[in-house]
């Protein structure tokens, strides 16, 4: 996993694809996000914010 976000990192370094990161950033936190309110007591609040 850390080996695929630091291949990314470099892909975005070389080829100059900065505009990248906040996708990638948003991804990961909504996949966070995610795995956090299926079995937590955080449920609720996220599921009143969506």
């Amino acid at each position: 996993m850390f080996e695929l976000m630091g291949q990314l990192f470099k892909f975005m370094k070389v080829y100059r694809k900065f505009w990248l990161a906040p996708i990638m950033f948003g991804l990961i936190a909504l996949g966070v996000l995610l795995v956090a309110a299926q079995s937590s007591v955080f449920a609720p609040l996220i599921y009143a914010l969506f």
